[in-house]
């Protein structure tokens, strides 16, 4: 019998109204190169619809098969623990085969488009200001920021690809939230190398209060540097490339090889929240007994997408979380809509015209923003994967089990260099 097949594009969701928009119109274009099967999308948190009233859509057509797709950079908290169970756990509930792809990673479609925004900064700056070779020009990669080394460090790959790639004559990395050098202790350092323009480079998918925050510190520190061309280029939005790129993700998972992926990982034990508050525990074994012995990710060699993750292996400074549980952590944010409260600065009385995230300093939540009352750091474009199907049934192992969690913190969040620098003095 011949599958009815869908796509479903699992975006975060963010308190920007034009993110939003933004994520809705790439989900729009992506039908023309999927032809084939009718393509939905949803959100994570805040925004709407949900990825389950997705997933509903896809079902009430007939789809019997669903091919979802994250519609992040890089695997990190989100990716690797939020989508995969929301996914698994519609599956269960509902009794529907639902795969799930790769995040968009490091492919040198990602680094074309990338190319195509700086080079188009570089035409703008050369017409206003006047020629300048690019080794006497820096570039400086801005990425999300996480919890998880693995996404932090493909910032820095897809940034040296560019750098090597384009010949500019220094690169430097930053990021936008989380991790370490922020944007404005970045630029700082970039502005003592003696470089005449500075690119500054969002590696993200869409615009938001993040892009707003990265580029209100490109002005600040281009009002502290008035020698230095301070130029900021766009983010990656729907670059015809980035659309390929998703196309792919989605198509590779009807190859012959199983794409291996979070939804099916076999290092970790996977917790379900079922009606009635009650949870199912799929054990390791369990899990790696629904992939089958020839799936790659069972290989002695782990899979491309396996090998730096934290949860996995022991990655230092976090060898802590090797086998923590994988659950979602977001379902109390689930809808409330992208004009949710905190989500525009006239709400935070730390702001300005853009969020410098200081008013996240001193809340008392987990490292992954559990409390969301006041502060605008959540557009994730983010970020590791194992791909076979999650069937829309438990393999005998799991059982209904309350589930009380505990997340570790970020072992660099009072770095000096990170969040702490939005800190006025």
């Amino acid at each position: 019998m011949t599958q009815k097949i869908g796509v479903m594009i699992c975006g975060h969701g963010s308190r920007s109204q034009s993110a939003v928009d933004e994520f809705s119109v790439l989900a729009e274009k992506l039908p023309a190169l999927l032809p084939d099967w009718q393509v939905e999308y949803g959100y994570l948190e805040f925004a709407n619809p949900v990825i389950r009233v997705g997933l509903d859509k896809l079902r009430d057509a007939g789809c019997d098969r669903i091919l979802a797709v994250p519609g992040m950079l890089f695997a990190a908290m989100h990716s690797k623990n939020d989508i995969p169970t929301v996914l698994n756990t519609y599956a269960v509930k509902n009794g529907i085969d639902v795969s799930y792809g790769r995040e968009l990673g490091v492919d040198p479609k990602m680094i074309a488009a990338a190319g195509a925004r700086i080079q188009e900064a570089v035409d703008a700056a050369n017409a206003e200001h006047g020629e300048l070779p690019l080794e006497d020009t820096a570039l400086v990669v801005i990425g999300r920021g996480a919890s998880d080394p693995d996404a932090n460090s493909n910032v820095s790959k897809i940034a040296r690809m560019l750098w090597e790639g384009m010949g500019f004559g220094w690169c430097e990395v930053g990021y936008s939230g989380v991790t370490f050098p922020l944007v404005e202790p970045c630029l700082d350092h970039v502005s003592r190398l003696g470089y005449k323009r500075v690119i500054v480079f969002p590696y993200f998918l869409f615009t938001g209060i993040l892009i707003d925050r990265i580029y209100g510190f490109t002005d600040k520190c281009a009002a502290k540097y008035p020698d230095i061309q301070f130029v900021k280029a766009g983010y990656l939005n729907d670059h015809p490339l980035v659309l390929e790129t998703f196309a792919d993700r989605v198509k590779e998972q009807l190859g012959s090889t199983p794409v291996p992926n979070c939804g099916i990982c076999q290092y970790r034990t996977q917790v379900l929240a079922m009606d009635g508050g009650d949870t199912r525990v799929i054990p390791v074994e369990a899990r790696r007994a629904a992939m089958g012995e020839d799936h790659p990710a069972l290989s002695e060699v782990p899979p491309p997408t396996c090998v730096l993750c934290k949860y996995r292996a022991q990655i230092i400074g976090f060898e802590a979380e090797v086998g923590a549980i994988q659950e979602s952590h977001h379902h109390h944010v689930e809808g409330q809509g992208a004009q949710a409260p905190g989500s525009n600065v006239s709400d935070c009385g730390l702001c300005g015209d853009w969020c410098t995230g200081e008013c996240r300093l001193d809340l008392d939540h987990h490292h992954h923003h559990h409390d969301h009352s006041h502060s605008h750091d959540h557009d994730h474009d983010h970020h590791h994967d194992h791909g076979h199907h999650h069937h829309g049934h438990d393999h005998g192992h799991s059982h209904d089990h309350h589930h009380d969690h505990v997340h570790p913190v970020y072992p660099h969040a009072k770095h000096p260099l990170g969040p702490e620098s939005a800190r006025r003095k």
